[in-house]
């Protein structure tokens, strides 16, 4: 005969849920923090209206960035910011979108990868890393964020797309921000599969050059960005004409 002192851990859970017995195979977290900005809030942001872009390379993985930073796009709040930072030795980020949401993006994506890291004894390989990223995208807290991921891992050169939907598309080169499609041309007319790393600091410098010509929300000069398997490197530029 059964004896409800026999039941599951699972249904013994379940009976002391506060709203009734649920799913019991459900997570148990809470909800996630909610924006309750206002349309007037969100004009009044600061933006990286911004242009960034990554390239695949023989030798890893070339990501560029202006560093212009605006209130709504039309006045320039710094001439000075850096959109890219790296996650692990062998991957960077590259943001557009709100500066505070991406820096607290790029926090909690540094914290999981530190803590994968540690419990393991090894790095996330990059294709882990995008999939972790997307899911704290489309989950989390970070309003208005639309980022590249570039890495480097056994596996090669990687660049990927990410949107605040949670989406991830791989792709040999890409570019986000209001200054795209100016740099996606550059892009498509210039990048091949066999290119170096020199290369393609031309073609990104030129990508950025272009989108800032056309863009009011990208200039004031460049960071390049050189991933390897082991290291990232990223340099400011201010003269983005030398570079070309």
């Amino acid at each position: 005969m059964y004896n409800p002192s026999q039941s599951s851990e699972f249904s013994r859970n379940a009976e002391r849920l506060p709203d009734g017995p649920g799913n019991p195979y459900e997570p148990e977290v809470g909800q996630m923090p909610q924006s309750n900005a206002s349309q007037q809030d969100m004009d009044n942001i600061n933006k990286t209206g911004t242009t960034i872009v990554g390239i695949t390379t023989t030798e890893g993985v070339l990501m560029a960035s202006d560093m212009r930073a605006s209130l709504g796009g039309r006045v320039v709040s710094n001439k000075n910011v850096q959109k890219v930072e790296q996650i692990q030795e062998n991957a960077a980020l590259s943001i557009s979108g709100s500066v505070g949401g991406a820096q607290s993006f790029i926090r909690t994506l540094k914290a999981e990868s530190n803590l994968y890291e540690a419990r393991r004894g090894e790095r996330m390989s990059i294709n882990a890393l995008a999939t972790m990223a997307s899911n704290l995208l489309r989950g989390g807290p970070f309003f208005m964020v639309v980022p590249i991921l570039g890495g480097v891992d056994e596996d090669g050169a990687h660049v990927y797309s990410l949107d605040p939907s949670g989406s991830s598309l791989a792709d040999e080169y890409t570019a986000q921000g209001s200054g795209m499609p100016y740099a996606l041309g550059t892009l498509e007319n210039n990048y091949t599969d066999d290119l170096t790393m020199d290369e393609a600091e031309q073609i990104g410098a030129k990508a950025i050059q272009a989108a800032s010509e056309r863009d009011t929300a990208s200039g004031n000069g460049i960071h390049l960005t050189k991933i390897t398997e082991n290291e990232v490197e990223i340099v400011g530029h201010q003269d983005v004409d030398a570079l070309l």
